[in-house]
């Protein structure tokens, strides 16, 4: 069959422009490949020649506020691997394993991957040196170990729940470790070059360097010597009174600069796989919750002053009791105080007198001055865990209510709480920030990159409160329940606290949280302390057992910070009552409950016998005198005597 002329131009003509786009289409391809993305392309090809290698950076030291090191690096053996140069993985994953401590096949598994796994190899990393030493021996081919490092905590436990701990890649796990984390890791480093499958270096390769950038440094507000004082004495009441938990804090109350914070039980940073996770994630200062007892006094004194409600020279007379709707509010001297006057009351701790001073307030200015004083809310430390306490809904608080919140009962608060409370009580009235963090060098030169400032949260009471307050204080320890603090040479102020604890909503039978809280120089404080024990395994209270802790860690505290004893010494009206101490009359406890004798007595040497939940004899009788050093001897029993 013949075809037209017409007919095969036509087809020629569309053979042709199909050519041409084809044509104009492979010359577009080509053209978007080498000139678009040829230097993507090239670079895939070089990556895939290209070996790299990763420098760490040396994360950066934690020091005290003098520059004496807490946390800092230590160099430890790392296991590399290069598969190509592995002549036997089999064999070689049999014998690492059993050094390593873990399955054959998933050494094995590491050790065949293509790439270079120097991070992969199972147990491989931060090696101890003892099995560095044994894989060294094996001179095994393709296996090499390669400097790595880890935190080293040259003071052991010492202030473990503030510094926390990293990972294995040095990230940070908790503690300040966790929390400022981008400014102490640093920036990672490496060195690339084109190699060939067993990781040469190929002929007319280039390298390419970049270095590692090392974390800052960062200083903190703590004293290590302040803390080791601390250390010490949360060991001896460990052992001395076998407690569920101890902790302390010391503070600078003008600043809110944390000093010293520690508590028991602890763990070893560098270890903390081998302590329950509730042991190293609780950092109690901050976590710890419960009713605080008699130390809450002073937030009532403060808000009572403030508003002029009370004058320190007025009259009072406490028959041992104060009925509040009904109910009878007892205070710890079953017989009362008799006539006294209002700093008497607080010398004494007395709790008809704060119920007092709290109805007197009332409760929308008590509560309203506990919540500027900082209770009910966190305080911003820059820890992790704190808690916000719990307060009274005000809507539910009724006269009772009023009345026990006005000496520490029925409120719950956290440690770091009071801390800054109190502060700001004798500070002049500034509440201010705690604060742990103090400022970030560069590692090699050491210039100052950031610095924490104090942060004054509000003004809660006037400076003339505050001396009001701070002088209060002082008469407690001079010449109240809080002797066992005084410090010859020192204006010593503080509050002690005994309080029953609460699990579930009620209170629970025999268990206690004694405490104290002190401060010098009491007329211009440096340092305030407080220490607290969680169910002592012997009848005991804060100024017997807590306060003592304090005067310990005070009188370290002040001759390391060379804050001169007074050559005057206590003014005479305070310092009388000294020296020969009067012999302790016996109360009569017969028929009271085991709660009513911990927040009656808080200050007598009290020794315990038997079981049961009232006082059935004691020794000696009521009304003996028994001198400083004495011992007076209950014995418990199912049933009261009254």
């Amino acid at each position: 069959m013949r075809v037209s002329n017409a007919t095969v131009r036509r087809r020629i003509f569309i053979i042709l422009i199909v050519g041409v786009v084809l044509y104009s289409a492979l010359v577009t391809r080509l053209g978007y490949v080498q000139l678009i993305e040829g230097p993507k392309l090239s670079q895939m090809s070089d990556e895939l020649l290209k070996r790299e290698i990763k420098f760490q950076p040396n994360r950066g030291r934690i020091l005290d506020r003098s520059g004496n090191e807490l946390v800092t690096n230590m160099t430890v053996p790392t296991l590399v691997s290069v598969g190509a140069q592995i002549k036997d993985p089999k064999e070689t994953a049999r014998q690492l394993a059993v050094i390593l401590e873990q399955k054959e096949e998933d050494v094995f598994r590491a050790i065949t991957k293509k790439e270079m796994s120097n991070n992969q190899i199972p147990g491989g990393r931060k090696l101890s040196i003892e099995k560095a030493r044994k894989i060294q021996e094996l001179n095994l081919p393709g296996i090499y170990l390669a400097g790595d490092t880890k935190r080293f905590y040259p003071n052991g436990n010492m202030a473990a729940h503030i510094l926390g701990f990293t990972g294995i890649d040095n990230q940070g796990l908790t503690g300040l470790e966790k929390i400022y984390d981008p400014f102490l890791m640093g920036t990672e480093g490496h060195i690339s070059f084109p190699s060939d499958a067993k990781g040469r270096v190929l002929p007319g390769g280039t390298e390419d360097y970049v270095a590692p950038v090392n974390g800052m440094d960062m200083y903190l507000t703590l004293d290590s010597t302040i803390q080791s004082f601390i250390e010490r004495e949360l060991d001896q009441a460990v052992v001395a009174y076998q407690p569920d938990d101890v902790l302390a804090i010391a503070m600078n109350p003008k600043t809110g600069e944390i000093l010293g914070m520690g508590s028991r039980p602890t763990f070893q940073p560098d270890a903390y796989r081998d302590y329950p996770s509730e042991v190293y994630n609780r950092n109690l200062p901050i976590w710890k919750t419960y009713e605080p007892g008699s130390t809450f006094k002073i937030v009532t004194l403060a808000a009572a002053l403030n508003e002029g409600v009370i004058n320190l020279n007025e009259g009072f007379y406490d028959p041992g009791f104060i009925n509040v709707a009904g109910k009878r509010l007892r205070c710890w001297k079953r017989q009362g105080h008799g006539q006294e006057t209002m700093l008497e009351v607080v010398e004494n701790s007395c709790n008809p007198g704060f119920v007092t001073m709290g109805q007197r307030l009332q409760k929308e200015r008590l509560f309203d001055y506990i919540k500027k004083f900082g209770f009910g809310q966190k305080t911003g430390i820059d820890l992790i865990g704190e808690e916000n306490g719990l307060l009274f809904n005000l809507n539910k608080v009724g006269p009772v209510e009023l009345g026990t919140t006005s000496f520490g009962q029925g409120v719950s608060v956290t440690p770091i709480q009071q801390m800054a409370a109190v502060s700001a009580a004798i500070n002049g009235g500034k509440l201010m920030k705690p604060f742990v963090a103090k400022e970030w060098r560069d590692s090699v030169t050491h210039d100052v990159v950031a610095r924490t400032l104090p942060t004054e949260v509000r003004q809660v009471i006037t400076a003339e409160t505050s001396a009001k307050v701070r002088h209060a204080l002082e008469s407690v320890v001079a010449q109240g329940t809080g002797n066992k603090a005084y410090i010859e040479g020192y204006r010593v102020g503080g509050k002690t606290g005994t309080a029953q604890k609460v699990k579930n909503g009620r209170y629970v039978d025999g268990e206690y949280i004694v405490s104290f809280i002190g401060f010098a120089p009491a007329d211009d404080p440096q340092i305030v302390v407080y220490f607290a024990v969680d169910n002592p395994k012997a009848l005991a209270f804060g100024g017997l057992i807590a306060a003592p802790s304090v005067k310990s860690i005070m009188e370290s505290s002040l001759q390391h910070l060379n804050v001169p004893k007074r050559k005057d010494g206590i003014p005479k009206e305070i310092n009388k009552a000294l020296g020969e101490r009067a012999p302790i009359e016996v109360p009569n406890m017969v028929g009271q409950s085991m709660r009513d004798v911990v927040t009656t007595y808080d200050t007598l040497p009290l020794v315990v016998s038997g079981k049961g939940q009232y006082v059935i004899q004691q020794s000696p009788a009521p009304g003996v005198k028994i001198d400083e050093g004495g011992k007076i001897r209950i014995y418990l029993g199912d049933k009261s005597t009254n």
